[in-house]
């Protein structure tokens, strides 16, 4: 009998997530939006955010206030030596500015996105034995941009200083200039990745895009599967059918997965043939993740709806929790540089947990070992979830 009651309740789930999706592939408009969303989002987001961290062709006014000393001039040096790295790195277009207002003026107008000023003691300094003041002007109102160019051209400055350092040391020890690098930077620091290959932002992002779609796509489709359906009454039909309410639930869960699965499979897809993103894990366990994403997702999603009579305001409700979940997930940027409070209530989010382990299969390549605290806390959190949604679903529907 309890297996018989179980196959029972199993087909009849399947049915209704049958039902649902049938509703999904007749309605072509939402069909269409479904599969176009996960393709806009992605695209939208790969070319707006920079997959490399190098300046490319950025514009920037140079400013050369040095004077010289004694008949030198180090500035013509130095700004040589900068336009021979620039022409094999295309790094820059360097403009000409007259002095620090100049450069603020060309930022204002979007005539440069930065400048460099070299300030009149330049080489007098340098042939003191002294450092000679090089000054990087910066476009507060684009930071990252800035902080772009920034780490560029100190890197930039930090090598020529370097080798003009070496070329000294060489002179004054009579020594191979090979040698001389070890007297001027007698440590030679490398930085090595926990995988091996080349990585970008993007590869922060599409982990956490692709849960983020998961989230959504469930959050979204529940108001169209729940509350919808009690607005024109086709639910109260079902509910009145010699069904087991759990079956309801379950059918509605499925469905769901069924649309968060394309969606993230999309995502994936998109990231893959357009960003380089490498799965560096296993490809299934990130298909189990998004299938357990939607589960932790779905039973928050049925006691929500359940509390909203129409679907409008099941859609507002879903829309007030979705855009916070959002932002303080560490979705878009790291959950570390938030503040104390925001990242403990990114503690409490499942999609922050989503969009964590997804990043350690695909980025880190990490297997179910090293998963253990977030796949116990999706697991638990949505079984807690479909624990509570059982019977407010059921109050609602006798309201």
């Amino acid at each position: 009998m309890i297996r018989m009651g179980a196959k029972t309740m199993i087909s009849h789930s399947l049915r209704i997530a049958w039902k649902d999706l049938m509703e999904l592939f007749r309605n072509r408009m939402g069909l269409v939006l479904l599969i176009l969303m996960p393709i806009f989002m992605m695209t939208m987001v790969g070319f707006i955010y920079p997959s490399e961290t190098s300046m490319n062709n950025a514009s920037i006014a140079l400013v050369n206030e040095d004077t010289g000393f004694g008949g030198y001039n180090f500035s013509s040096t130095f700004i040589t030596m900068l336009n021979s790295i620039n022409d094999n790195a295309s790094m820059m277009e360097l403009k000409d500015a007259s002095n620090l207002e100049d450069v603020r003026e060309m930022i204002q107008a979007g005539d440069a996105e930065g400048g460099i000023i070299l300030s009149s003691d330049f080489t007098a300094n340098i042939m003191s034995g002294q450092q000679g003041t090089i000054t990087i002007v910066t476009d507060q109102s684009n930071p990252q941009m800035s902080a772009i160019i920034q780490a560029v051209l100190n890197e930039v400055f930090n090598q020529m200083g370097t080798a003009l350092a070496q070329q000294n040391v060489a002179e004054q020890l009579d020594i191979d200039p090979s040698n001389a690098l070890a007297v001027v930077e007698p440590l030679d620091v490398q930085v090595k990745g926990a995988v091996e290959g080349d990585f970008s932002y993007f590869d922060f992002i599409a982990p956490g895009i692709m849960a983020m779609t998961v989230m959504m796509s469930v959050m979204t489709g529940l108001p169209a599967a729940i509350s919808h359906e009690r607005e024109v009454g086709t639910l109260d039909g079902m509910m009145v059918a010699p069904i087991n309410r759990l079956s309801v639930i379950l059918g509605k869960t499925l469905a769901q997965m069924a649309r968060g699965i394309l969606q993230g499979t999309l995502i994936l897809v998109l990231a893959t043939i357009l960003f380089g993103v490498t799965v560096h894990g296993n490809i299934l366990l990130v298909f189990a993740l998004l299938l357990l994403g939607v589960f932790s997702f779905v039973g928050l999603g049925v006691v929500l709806t359940s509390f909203a009579k129409e679907q409008e305001t099941a859609v507002m409700l879903m829309t007030t929790i979705m855009f916070p979940m959002m932002f303080l997930s560490g979705v878009f940027f790291p959950i570390e540089q938030m503040p104390w409070f925001m990242q403990a209530i990114s503690k409490v989010l499942p999609l922050t947990y989503v969009a964590d382990a997804l990043r350690k299969v695909m980025v880190l390549g990490a297997d179910i070992p090293m998963l253990t605290n977030e796949l116990a806390i999706l697991i638990g959190f949505g079984a807690v979830m479909i624990a509570i949604a059982v019977p407010v679903f059921k109050r609602a529907m006798t309201r």
